[in-house]
């Protein structure tokens, strides 16, 4: 019996020798297991921490690449409006005659440059126009000659005064006709000299005043059309610009020169930049604001007359760093954002820490805690993503 007590008591002193380290372990563990900066940021160098993407990942993701950028982050006057052209960059394609429509030669969007044929009339009274100046060109070189003739009888002293003044007067009305009727004829674009030769045409052309686009057809094939009916509408989108509205409470912040950033609907995401050109000296009473007039920078895209626009005029030039709110990410109070590099055809990105600033849109002036090399790559977005990407990585390694 003492024997079997003896072994019972060294086997009991073995257990709490035994649990005695393993607490002192579990403490060990626990204690290196607290958060410590310098130990955090000795792992965080010795071990690069990235996300791996294929290049199919990438495309599939659309990631969007680019480097950091300085933007004014405050210090503007919001602004909305229109895109417009100015008045002589728009044209519209009227007849001095009433006439059917032969055949139409464009269509609405197609492209025409200044001059060229856009459509074809016909009538009978284009007709009559070109005989009556036939017949009055014709009577004007009749009465020339009698002019000619009166005049050197009256030279010679064997004519009558009278009769060389009324030759004169009935020469000169004839040639005010004739005139008339050939300027008619070159509004028609008709050519008074083939006329003169013979040739009575059955259709004239309409012609573009100006370069541009075919904004609107207001004809049909067939259509008889009063004179100084509007029939189509030529815009030049080349002098498109940003015409905004500036409420009274802020025309005392804008002026010539300041730039604009604004948004279109029709190229959704991109950031259209403008400098202002004129400001309006007068209110439109409903609402009570002024028109502000700026010259696009960065045309692109399809930029038609009359699309809504969304704007920031800045009225400051104080500028930060600063990068979209997508390519941020959020790990519990920390941000991050993530630079981006090639590795042969994959693509790494290692989260940086920063710190948010102010928010502008969809922009976020950024503060980083360490240093950033120039010209690093970041991604503009799917920065959760990434970050989730990271977590789940950093979830194996921890099984």
């Amino acid at each position: 019996m003492k024997d079997l007590s003896k072994f019972t008591a060294i086997g009991l002193l073995m257990t709490l020798m035994a649990l005695t380290a393993c607490g002192d372990a579990k403490k060990e563990s626990t204690e290196n297991n607290k958060f410590n900066p310098e130990m955090e940021k000795e792992n965080s160098e010795g071990e690069a921490k990235e996300v791996l993407l294929t290049a199919k990942q990438f495309d599939a993701l659309q990631m969007v690449i680019d480097t950091l950028q300085m933007r004014n982050m405050s210090g503007y006057v919001e602004a909305n409006g229109q895109l417009e052209v100015p008045p002589q960059n728009e044209a519209a394609i009227t007849t001095v005659v009433g006439a059917n429509v032969v055949s139409i030669e464009v269509n609405e969007g197609d492209k025409v440059n200044k001059g060229q044929t856009v459509a074809y009339l016909s009538h009978p009274n284009i007709i009559q126009k070109q005989t009556d100046y036939l017949n009055a060109y014709s009577n004007n070189q009749f009465l020339k000659k009698e002019y000619e003739r009166q005049q050197t009888l009256y030279d010679a002293g064997v004519g009558s005064g009278a009769n060389f003044q009324k030759a004169e007067a009935e020469y000169q009305a004839s040639r005010s006709m004739a005139s008339g009727l050939e300027a008619q004829l070159q509004q028609l674009n008709i050519s008074a000299s083939g006329v003169r030769n013979g040739t009575i045409y059955q259709r004239v052309a309409l012609r573009s005043p100006i370069e541009g686009f075919v904004e609107k057809v207001a004809i049909k094939t067939g259509q008889y059309i009063e004179p100084q009916t509007d029939l189509m509408e030529i815009v030049d989108t080349h002098h498109v610009h940003a015409d905004l509205m500036v409420f009274e409470k802020d025309v005392h912040k804008v002026k010539e020169g300041q730039k604009v950033i604004f948004n279109v609907q029709s190229i959704p995401g991109k950031e259209l930049t403008a400098e202002i050109y004129s400001v309006g000296k007068t209110f439109e009473q409903n609402p009570k604001a002024i028109h502000v007039h700026a010259e696009i920078e960065n045309k692109e895209g399809n930029l038609i007359p009359g699309m809504y626009i969304q704007g920031r005029i800045q009225t400051d030039n104080t500028k930060t760093l600063a990068l979209p709110e997508s390519a941020i990410a959020a790990d519990g109070n920390r941000f991050f954002v993530f630079s981006a590099e090639k590795e042969n055809d994959n693509w790494a990105f290692t989260p940086i820490e920063i710190t948010k600033g102010t928010q502008d849109g969809k922009w976020i002036a950024v503060n980083f805690l360490s240093k950033v090399v120039p010209n690093v790559k970041f991604a503009f977005n799917n920065a959760y993503y990434l970050m989730a990407e990271l977590k789940k990585g950093e979830s194996e390694e921890g099984h």
